[in-house]
Formats: C-alpha cells, structure tokens, sequence
C-alpha cells in the first residue's frame, strides 16, 4: 500500500490530473461560497453583540465588584489544558500576537490559546509526518544532512504558519475596511452634520455599512459599545486604532479626540479625511492597474502563446503530417 502510494506521488499524470482536480474544485468553492455568504454575517453580528455584552459587563463589574459573572468566550477544554500543562502562555506568549488576532478581527481568550496550541502542535506534526516521509516512505537518495535540514525546514515552516495565516486574515480585513473607510467617513459626516450624537453616528453607520464590510461594521459596534460605558471617550478612538492598524482609521481618530477634548467642529475635519482617504483608495487601485502589464507578460508566454502557436500552425503541421 505505502509503495503503491510512493509510486502514485511519483507519477507525474497522476499528479498532473490531481492537481487539475483541485484547481477545479477551488474554482467551485469560489463560486458557491458567495451564495452562503449571508449565514456568515449573521454569525460574526451576533459575535460582535457578544463582544458589546462583554463590555457592558466589564463596566457593570467594574461599578459593582460583588459581580462575578462573565460573558467572555472559553476556550475547549483539551486545548486549555494542553496550554496549561505546557505552559504555553510563558514559552511561546507573544504581546504582539494577542493585538494581530484583534486587528484580525478574533477577540477574546479562546483565539488566543488556539493560537498558542497551534504554534505548539504544527510544528511537531510537520516534523514527525516529514520524517516519515523523508526517511521510510520516499527512500530519498539524499545525504543524511539534507535529509534532516528538510525535516528541520518543514518544522520550522509549521512554527511560522500560525503566523502567516493571521498575517493573511489581517491583510484581507484591512482591506475591507481600507475600501469602505471613505463611504462609512461620509456617512459619518451626513449623520453628524444631521445632528446626531457621536454614539448615534457610528451606531447608523455600523447598520448600513455592512453589506459593504462587515469588518468595518464590527468596528463601529464595538466602538459605539466602548463609547456608552467606558468612562474616558478616548480609549474607545484609541482602541478602534488599535483593532485596525490602519493610517487612515488612525487620523480620524485623532481627529476625533481633538474635537473631544478641544470642542472643535467635525465637519470640516471628516469631510478632509473622507476625501483624502478616497483619494488613497484611487492611488493604489491606480497602482494596481499599472503594475498589471508586466504581471501579465510571463503567463502570457507560457499560456496564451504556446495555444496561439498550436492553433496556428497545428494546420499545417497535419498537412506537412500528409505529405509525407
């Protein structure tokens, strides 16, 4: 049986084909995960609702220290106590780490032990499942150095991929809220402009933004919460800095805590923002579009050009094929 599979990773139309197989199935995925998008909202809505409990709570406790009662989410039990029977928290605790799953949008203690079991676990799977391949599966011809800096190589990509994929979750949620940000700055503008209060403006626009972005809709619940209970406005613009990482978030939340703590008006100041964070979504879309030419020279040359020969010479290929 392990022969039979060596034999079939070794067999390059094996290989060919599965590959085929999975770029196929990746390409259905793509097209059917949209249409089960609305389950999805709804579960992060509700994640979020739970993370405004937990900030009244904390408030409520804070008031009233006889309460004990919180609504934080627990990790499982088996990875909460492989974290603390190892001592996780003391070898592998990062400060950074627990801002990256915030900014990626994962809240809590639980994404933070996940976090920690992970790092812990990836590594000696990879390990172990390497070297089983390198030296009893594959029969490598390979000296023994190269043999076990492969297996060293594949534990320490296990070690780095917990953090590749947070990397990868910030990316995607900065920049869904680096696209809606101008929208949701407007919004904000017209509903304070309206006379409404500031609590009242990111409430509004956390409801209508977010069949544009969802994160940016979580964003502003949360600060919406952060600003009804806690007792200084400023930690709340702070933490919404914090949560996304991004320049442009970071400004207007400086703005706003002049405007709180100097009276200044904020109309003048949003309108400023909106249009130029407008205007650094149109750079870097401008950006993308330049830079795609040349991205597209090299599958170009290996893709188009090879079909294009074909279809145009294949014809006479198959007569010269007669002739003769």
């Amino acid at each position: 049986m392990v022969e039979f599979l060596v034999s079939k990773l070794h067999d390059v139309r094996f290989m060919t084909m599965m590959l085929a197989a999975i770029a196929a199935s990746a390409t259905v995925y793509t097209l059917v995960m949209p249409l089960f998008a609305g389950e999805g909202l709804s579960k992060r809505m509700k994640a979020v609702a739970s993370e405004r409990e937990r900030i009244r709570q904390r408030e409520r406790e804070r008031l009233n220290r006889n309460e004990k009662v919180s609504l934080r989410q627990t990790p499982k039990q088996l990875v909460s106590r492989v974290v603390e029977d190892f001592n996780l928290t003391k070898w592998l605790a990062q400060e950074a780490a627990r801002d990256k799953l915030i900014m990626a949008g994962y809240r809590g203690q639980a994404p933070y032990v996940t976090f920690l079991f992970a790092r812990m676990v990836a590594p000696l799977v990879l390990f172990v499942g390497s070297t089983l391949y390198v030296f009893l599966i594959a029969h490598l011809q390979q000296s023994l150095p190269i043999k076990i800096g492969m297996c060293v190589g594949a534990a320490y990509l296990g070690l780095q991929a917990p953090m590749l994929f947070l990397k990868n979750a910030i990316s995607k949620r900065q920049l869904s809220i680096k696209r809606a940000f101008p929208d949701a700055l407007d919004l904000l503008l017209i509903c304070i402009e309206s006379g409404m209060s500031v609590e009242m403006a990111f409430r509004k626009v956390a409801t209508e933004i977010v069949g544009q972005s969802i994160a940016l809709s979580e964003e502003f619940t949360l600060t919406t919460a952060e600003l009804s209970y806690l007792q200084d406005r400023k930690v709340a613009y702070e933490n919404l800095a914090r949560r996304t990482g991004l320049e442009g978030v970071k400004s207007v939340c400086l703005a706003l805590q002049q405007a709180e703590r100097y009276g200044t008006p904020l109309g003048h100041s949003l309108r400023v923002m909106a249009q130029e964070n407008r205007d650094m979504r149109m750079n870097e879309a401008e950006k993308k579009a330049a830079a795609l030419p040349p991205k597209l020279t090299v599958p170009m040359i290996l893709f188009f050009l090879p079909v294009l020969f074909v279809v145009i010479l294949g014809p006479t290929g198959i007569k010269i094929s007669e002739l003769h």
